[in-house]
């Protein structure tokens, strides 16, 4: 069984949504009803939080009445799931108005008691006391609100004695029962009442859940105000293609993936990237659906399909990534599955031994039924993953889409951090600034070799020499049969010519003899210059001088990874080491490994797993894929445009921000707090109330209000994940991040 956390994203045959579905115990009915039908539990797998149950690839033939008529006779409603992302159903009038029935007669009964039998008294009824007698009248109440309460309940407690499969359906009616028989009609009452109010209250707090994770996803707007031939009409969105012109007007939200092609103004990012400030967008410029156009009106040209936008896509990996289940979900229902029989049990000698002993049986009696009521685990299964959950929303609705909860997990985790050097410590638009020819070499011969190789390759470094070479005004030649080495640089024919370039690195293993430009080699390493050697044959033609800015948040988002207690920032490139050197003193990192191919990016990231596990990559998703692979967790920059960046990596960050790196870390310290906090408030309140009930110091009726109180606290502790800071300056530190999990 994929337990009561989320569903698989793949391997699944039938999904069903399931109304009702809100805690543990529905799950048990279920396994206990669909099971057999499927050829066992194990094939069977449950979303509690989004009311979900699935039947795995693996299971045996069954038709979907059969589930459905299953699911029917436990009490609960099922239908298909047809994968839209419509919110569950209000909760049933008449599971409200029987709760508000029930609640009513007790009230009314313990008012009664109070106007006829004294304050004192009624404080002796609610505590329990065996004094405390129930004048004929307000007997009748409590019996009204007891019949009014089991409505509800009895159904699934009759299904569940007629299977022989107690839960806490039967056990609640068992306790109410059980309390009449010994003369408590007050307390079999409050139970019956309190029981259905709790499950009201779980409904309405884990539907209140849902509605705020799913609205924090509903960014676009349904419809789109197309421009045709015959002027302007609003029309679904979902029914605009590709290349179809629409317009947005002032404060709306962009409905779809497109290129401006007439207007110019400011553009909310906000909900896709995180940026805090408006975006400039003009004639060319890239927009995606739910930002919000911030003044004037654009016209656009669409580029994608509803289905497929950069919103689109990163609703369905927020989808996806909440059917990852952590390490923690994993533990708590692990516990849980312990936990609940070893209770059960614990109740049933709880009565059994001292009866055989010669006690009475009316107290232990009574002290069990308060254990098995206590026995619910709903408080600790939900906790996790509505943390979870709300955790991921939070992430994607700063510009941080994260692939699972066990990811933000390990960005807790992290020890290390390895950094590719362009286009993520810098900021990826290298210029060329110095052209350094060999004696008897033009300028003009070094920058036409230079740019006919480079013209065939997409790297920041070969756009750059390219750019370089035109602003010169130097014509680029053709060149022939070019191949890129990787890790290396390019070679090529230029007419009849072979000609090369690439890292001083390469052209040492060429054996190409710089001569007096060792000199220059040299400076320009030492002013923090990326350098290309441009060869002829056995001949260097000279040099070329890059420079690529450091991104402008790098210094303060690097030094804020450190106060985090991130304990190594590390450098991993190919460019020359004194390049690398001089950006990493200007940047504050702790260790450079430069001159470095693809595969040696690789064994350096598994060498710092070996120091220092777990170990983040951030590069660009694309040429540093292997090392990525190689880390606890693949970090991808700018993934806003890049389709394979936002498909490849465990986190993606949607702009070029280095500051949201500290931010996961933080953000991911916040959610293992907030598990381990609510873990440990469950646990506590069901230690509490199992002490009591030993003790024989427990009221019923308390034990059912705490059950929900619980529930209820952790459910909204959870939530507070949805509405986190910006910064992480006052993250929980390295130490709180730990997790008996």
């Amino acid at each position: 069984m994929a337990g009561a956390g989320a569903l698989p994203a793949s391997g699944v045959r039938l999904r069903f949504r399931v109304r009702g579905l809100d805690c543990a115990e529905e799950v048990r009915l279920l396994e206990r009803a669909v099971g057999p039908l499927v050829g066992g539990r194990e094939h069977l797998a449950f979303d509690v939080l989004h009311g979900r149950m699935a039947v795995l690839e693996s299971a045996s033939p069954v038709t979907v009445e059969a589930i459905l008529k299953a699911v029917r006779e436990v009490g609960l409603d099922a239908e298909v799931d047809r994968g839209d992302r419509t919110l569950e159903d209000a909760i049933p009038r008449h599971q409200v108005w029987l709760t508000a029935a029930s609640g009513g007669f007790w009230i009314a009964g313990i008012l009664w008691h109070l106007a006829t039998t004294g304050f004192f008294a009624t404080l002796n009824l609610l505590a329990g006391h065996a004094d405390a007698t129930i004048p004929a009248p307000e007997w009748g109440l409590f019996l009204l609100s007891v019949l009014t309460g089991l409505v509800l309940l009895a159904p699934r407690a009759w299904n569940a004695l007629r299977s022989w499969r107690p839960d806490m359906y039967l056990l609640v009616t068992v306790a109410a029962v059980g309390a009449i028989v010994i003369d408590e009609l007050f307390e079999a009452a409050a139970v019956v009442f309190l029981f259905a109010l709790s499950l009201l209250l779980e409904r309405w707090s884990v539907d209140r859940a849902r509605r705020a994770i799913e609205a924090l996803l509903d960014l676009a707007p349904p419809t789109a105000r197309l421009v045709g031939p015959d002027g302007e009409r609003e029309v679904p969105a979902e029914s605009v293609a590709p290349g179809s012109r629409i317009r947005v007007l002032a404060g709306e939200r962009i409905p779809l993936d497109g290129v401006v092609r007439a207007g110019r103004s400011a553009v909310d990012q906000a909900p896709i990237t995180g940026e805090s400030m408006p975006v400039e967008k003009g004639s060319g410029d890239p927009v995606y659906a739910g930002t919000i156009l911030v003044e004037g009106t654009l016209e656009l040209e669409t580029t994608r399909p509803a289905s497929d936008t950069v919103l689109a896509r990163i609703v369905r990996m927020v989808e996806e990534a909440r059917t990852r289940r952590t390490t923690s979900e994993r533990w708590v229902d692990r516990f849980a599955r312990i936990y609940t029989p070893a209770v059960m049990v614990a109740a049933l000698l709880l009565f059994i031994v001292p009866v055989a002993a010669g006690a009475p049986v009316e107290p232990w009696l009574y002290r069990a039924l308060v254990l098995l009521v206590v026995a619910c685990p709903c408080a600790l299964v939900i906790s996790t993953p509505v943390s979870v959950v709300s955790a991921l929303a939070a992430s994607a609705r700063h510009g941080v889409l994260v692939k699972g909860g066990t990811h933000l997990e390990t960005a807790a985790r992290i020890q290390a951090v390895a950094f590719d050097k362009t286009g993520t410590l810098t900021l990826g638009r290298p210029t060329l600034v110095a052209v350094v020819p060999a004696p008897g070499v033009s300028e003009g011969e070094l920058l036409a070799t230079a740019g006919a190789l480079e013209a065939q390759s997409v790297h920041p470094l070969a756009r750059a020499i390219v750019a370089g070479v035109k602003e010169r005004g130097v014509a680029i030649p053709e060149a022939r049969e070019v191949v890129t080495i990787p890790g290396r640089g390019l070679e090529g024919r230029l007419g009849e010519a072979f000609a090369w370039l690439g890292s001083p690195r390469f052209a040492a293993e060429r054996g190409a003899n710089l001569g007096p430009l060792e000199a220059e080699l040299a400076r320009l390493e030492d002013e923090g210059r990326t350098v290309v050697v441009v060869g002829a044959g056995d001949r260097v033609l000279g040099l070329l001088g890059l420079f690529d800015v450091p991104r402008p948040e790098a210094r303060a988002a690097l030094a804020a990874l450190h106060r985090l207690g991130v304990a190594r920032l590390v450098m991993l490139t190919g460019d020359h080491r004194r390049t690398a050197e001089a950006l990493a003193r200007e940047l504050g990192l702790d260790e450079v490994r430069a001159e470095l191919l693809p595969e040696d990016k690789v064994a350096a990231v598994r060498t710092l797993a070996r120091e220092r596990a777990p170990v983040a990559m951030v590069g660009d998703g694309v040429n540093d894929a292997p090392a990525m692979a190689e880390a606890q967790l693949a970090v991808a920059m700018g993934a806003i445009g890049t389709d394979v960046a936002i498909e490849t990596a465990d986190v993606a960050l949607m702009t070029d921000r280095l500051d949201r790196l500290p931010w996961l870390v933080a953000h991911g310290r916040r959610m293992l707090a907030t598990i381990r906090t609510n873990v440990a408030f469950a646990l506590g309140v069901k230690a509490v109330f199992v002490a009591l009930a030993l003790l024989g110091y427990a009221v019923l009726w308390l034990a059912v209000a705490a059950d929900v109180g619980a529930t209820l606290v952790v459910v909204a502790w959870a939530l507070r994940l949805l509405a986190v800071r910006e910064e992480p300056v006052e993250a929980p530190a390295m130490g709180a991040a730990r997790t008996a999990a």
